[in-house]
């Protein structure tokens, strides 16, 4: 009697590997919409950036004066004047800031750092959204 009982409790532990993997599995439209969603960012990006020259990337920028920054992607902007702006490609899950979300650092040295830790909070929740760690500064300039 154990031995009918055993592969019976077992049957959920064996099905839940195969639905979890059918539950990440993306259909072709799905991958077809992220794709066009990731070429309109490359486009919105590649405007912000155009007619400015990119320079030798830097591992650090200064906090101060505040610069105002934007996220396209898994990329953030720090726009310091009209010929000055940095771009930094991030790791994680900072994306939330192409939509408004607020991008918090905690830096007690006053500069921002390649693997620095910041997190995107919802402005009207003021729920944590995501983390990323920040990649090199590249500044680019106007020629």
């Amino acid at each position: 009697m154990r031995m009918r009982t055993l592969p019976l409790l077992m049957l959920p532990a064996l099905l839940l590997p195969a639905m979890t993997l059918g539950a990440c599995t993306q259909t072709q439209a799905e991958v077809e919409r992220a794709q066009v969603r990731e070429a309109g960012v490359q486009e919105k990006l590649a405007k912000e950036l155009a007619g400015l020259v990119p320079g030798k990337p830097e591992t650090c920028i200064s906090q101060f004066p505040q610069k105002q920054s934007s996220g396209y992607g898994a990329t953030i902007l720090y726009r310091v004047n009209s010929g000055l702006v940095y771009r930094s490609d991030t790791v994680g899950g900072c994306e939330g800031i192409a939509r408004g979300d607020i991008l918090v650092t905690r830096t007690p040295s006053g500069q921002l750092c390649r693997g620095d830790i910041a997190q995107t909070f919802d402005q009207a929740s003021r729920f944590p959204t995501g983390s990323c760690s920040f990649g090199d500064f590249v500044p680019y300039r106007k020629p």
